[in-house]
């Protein structure tokens, strides 16, 4: 008998310990499971990022590819100075989609930078302000950023709204490339002065202080 008395064994990647809690929904980091129901269900109307491979093949399937590979390439090239973390929305045991945490350049610039998309039937219902104030609380609270942003085509005004909901100020416009065409990606930007003036729904964070190295803190 091999008898063990080290206790339980820890997270080969600690990050997917990590745990936020809203009124409704918590959010988990992302694993292949979850990429893999998400890309399932991912909305129609889901815009690829400009910078996203495309292939031959019809825009779901796109779209589905771009989900997996963007969490693939993320985890594998992940460093405390540059990183990407989805985590997987869920409400009642269910996903209904997915909000991304990003630093690049984390360490120097104290910025970090998001992006989310819910499914149809989950939108309406304050979800995506929810998980996007999970993710900023994170952010702002033990990873110690300084400032948020993040854009959105102008005619993306679910969020541009939840964006100017949490105090998230416009930061200038650029034009992007956008199907067979270009249109203005809108900038926005909040300052960590701006984040702890106002009063913010409560959020619990569990798990965090395995992941402290990963983030070089």
């Amino acid at each position: 008998m091999n008898g063990s008395s080290e206790g339980p064994v820890a997270l080969p990647w600690p990050l997917f310990g990590l745990r936020l809690g809203t009124a409704q929904l918590e959010l988990r980091p992302a694993r292949e499971s979850d990429c893999l129901a998400l890309a399932a269900r991912v909305p129609d109307d889901l815009e690829l990022d400009p910078g996203a491979t495309r292939y031959a093949v019809d825009e779901p399937l796109n779209r589905r590819a771009a989900i997996l590979q963007g969490w693939w390439r993320a985890l594998g090239t992940w460093t405390p100075d540059e990183w990407i973390l989805s985590f997987a929305v869920v409400h009642d045991g269910g996903l209904v989609g997915s909000q991304t945490l990003e630093g690049p350049g984390f360490r120097s610039t104290r910025t970090v930078d998001t992006a989310s998309w819910l499914v149809p039937d989950a939108r309406g219902r304050g979800w995506g302000t929810q998980a996007r104030a999970a993710v900023l609380a994170l952010a702002f609270g033990a990873l110690g950023a300084e400032a948020a942003v993040t854009s959105a085509w102008r005619d993306n005004h679910a969020s541009l709204g939840v964006s100017r909901s949490l105090g998230y100020a416009d930061n200038g416009v650029q034009l992007h490339p956008r199907g067979d065409s270009r249109d203005e990606m809108v900038h926005l930007r909040m300052s960590r002065s701006v984040w702890t003036s106002r009063a913010r729904p409560a959020v619990t964070i569990e798990g965090f202080e395995a992941c402290r190295p990963y983030f070089g803190l």
